[in-house]
């Protein structure tokens, strides 16, 4: 599936630019919650004697379903009305579809194609095989980093567009949680371009720092386009 994205940010109006929401996933309050200490550094290396693309298979799928559970939890805030796109902080997602056709969705619309195209990747036999001798495709790395890419974007529109309800329904510690394990494992097997993820870097060196000893590219991870230009649109 030939996935790609878009970013945006509005154009100037003559108006002097509203000052910045204060970002409460960052109140030291809230980073520190999490349901383990475990560290996860550890955990996402690849263990001795466990094929790579099986390694990455088994977790991209947990992450997969760890994520879309989630989603699920504030989905119900997550409407037409109340998130007319699939916006991040100042940056816009587009979903292309399979002929290339360029669609600007609402965010749980966009969170459905996701889910939706993740869900059949993971479930095909000759993209994520399951049975013994079965041969992973040659394509099957770069589309675990767009599937990893696409995740992301869920996960940073929960922080950005949903932390108050998270907080409501008081599962701020298993999304900084997951936050932090995906982030970690990304950056280990480099599935994710740097570029991609720098609209979080504040929320992953705040949860990241103490787990990652090492951050290589010291801006985070990602695959795609999302900041650098922030006056015109952006797209790949």
């Amino acid at each position: 599936m030939d996935w790609l994205m878009g970013k945006s940010k509005g154009k100037p109006n003559g108006k002097k630019p509203a000052p910045e929401e204060k970002k409460l996933y960052l109140e030291p309050e809230y980073t520190k919650s999490r349901i383990t200490d475990f560290e996860f550094k550890e955990l996402v290396m690849l263990p001795r004697e466990i094929d790579l693309n099986e390694w990455l298979a088994s977790n991209t799928t947990t992450f997969f379903h760890h994520i879309n559970l989630q989603y699920s939890t504030i989905s119900e805030f997550c409407t037409g009305e109340s998130c007319q796109t699939m916006a991040v902080c100042n940056t816009q997602y587009y979903w292309y579809d399979e002929r290339g056709k360029k669609i600007k969705c609402t965010a749980p619309q966009y969170v459905d194609f996701v889910m939706s195209s993740v869900q059949k990747l993971v479930t095909d036999e000759d993209v994520f095989p399951t049975k013994y001798g079965k041969e992973f495709p040659n394509s099957f790395e770069s589309l675990v980093k767009k599937i990893c890419k696409y995740l992301f974007h869920v996960l940073a529109h929960i922080y950005s567009s949903h932390f108050k309800e998270t907080l409501a329904l008081e599962l701020h510690g298993h999304l900084n949680t997951l936050y932090t394990h995906f982030i970690l494992f990304i950056r280990e097997f480099n599935l994710v371009d740097p570029k991609e993820t720098t609209i979080m870097d504040d929320l992953t060196e705040v949860l990241c720092s103490s787990s990652s000893g090492s951050s290589s590219n010291g801006s985070g991870n990602g695959s795609s386009n999302s900041a650098g230009a922030q006056n015109h649109v952006k797209e790949r």
